[in-house]
């Protein structure tokens, strides 16, 4: 598929989703928008490719080759102010793909979580986003400064549900403010998504009988997790290789949000962008899911959709 061919399949889906799923816009003092609500989450979705190296390098290509499809097109600052006002709506996008994908019927989900670096942990001083982003270590990247992120997905892949902390929370602590945001669903927090089967396989890292227990009594979320050393609780090896297994896909979707749509170079200023470029990323990837399964290939078959 050509880049202008994925625009305009994009910018369809996108328009189906504000148009049936979104109420009118409220109106707001001074002149009219430049880009209508469907055109902002069209751009903002296809600048999380790795393709471009910044979002400069972004709206340069959206200057010299997208003008036609957008005769409109505002400033780069101006973009960017429309982008952070419509991270609601970026997140409703993922997650109404996830919907279409059949996520509810999903027989468990995959949650993990992952490191988010906004900047050198060797640097001094605050950084971009003081009392946000601290210091803290993961298992992929060792010690970072930034932000940690917990992801659920199904056993296809498709992203159902996500938030984002402190480089120092725990996933533990992470998880059970997604879980309890899906039990009781608020707009403070719009990207947790739905409850589908409230089964949740993770690895060792979210075990513990007593936070599993507290899950399952508070929440009706059940945890499959290996217990960690020194628990006293067993699981054969076999079992550890089958949810090992099982949840594999989870790692897959992290490997493809880092690099394929550049999660591991963000740097965000502020915590409004990021939230909003992270809510597009995920939407990204439920939309290649989606223009997969109406080609009938592969819905992780980025390579046979879409090439620069």
């Amino acid at each position: 598929m050509d880049p202008e061919t994925f625009l305009v399949e994009l910018y369809v889906l996108a328009d189906e989703f504000c148009k049936t799923r979104l109420p009118p816009e409220a109106s707001r003092p001074g002149p009219a928008a430049a880009l209508a609500r469907s055109e902002v989450l069209t751009l903002a979705v296809l600048g999380q490719w790795a393709r471009f190296g910044s979002e400069r390098d972004f709206w340069r290509y959206v200057q010299t080759r997208l003008r036609p499809y957008f005769p409109q097109l505002p400033s780069r600052p101006q973009f960017n102010r429309h982008l952070r006002r419509q991270q609601a709506a970026l997140s409703g996008f993922a997650l109404w793909l996830a919907a279409r994908l059949g996520a509810a019927t999903a027989p468990y989900e995959a949650l993990d979580g992952t490191a988010v670096p906004t900047r050198n942990a060797k640097r001094r001083g605050r950084g971009w986003l003081p009392g946000v982003a601290d210091i803290g270590k993961c298992l992929r990247r060792g010690w970072i400064a930034g932000l940690r992120l917990v992801v659920c997905v199904t056993p296809e892949g498709t992203v159902t549900g996500w938030g984002a902390g402190p480089a120092s929370a725990s996933d533990r602590a992470l998880a059970a403010t997604l879980l309890a945001q899906r039990a009781q669903p608020a707009p403070a927090l719009p990207s947790a998504g739905a409850v589908a089967s409230s089964v949740y396989l993770t690895d060792s890292g979210f075990a513990g009988a007593a936070y599993e227990a507290r899950l399952q009594r508070a929440l009706h979320a059940q945890l499959v997790a290996p217990p960690q050393t020194g628990s006293g609780r067993r699981w054969s090896r076999a079992a550890r290789r089958e949810v090992a297994r099982r949840r594999q896909i989870v790692e897959t979707v992290i490997g493809r949000l880092d690099g394929a749509f550049r999660l591991e170079r963000e740097r965000p200023h502020a915590l409004g962008g990021f939230l909003a470029r992270l809510a597009a990323k995920m939407a990204l990837h439920n939309v290649c899911l989606w223009l997969n399964r109406q080609r009938a290939q592969p819905l992780l078959a980025l390579a046979a959709l879409f090439g620069w």
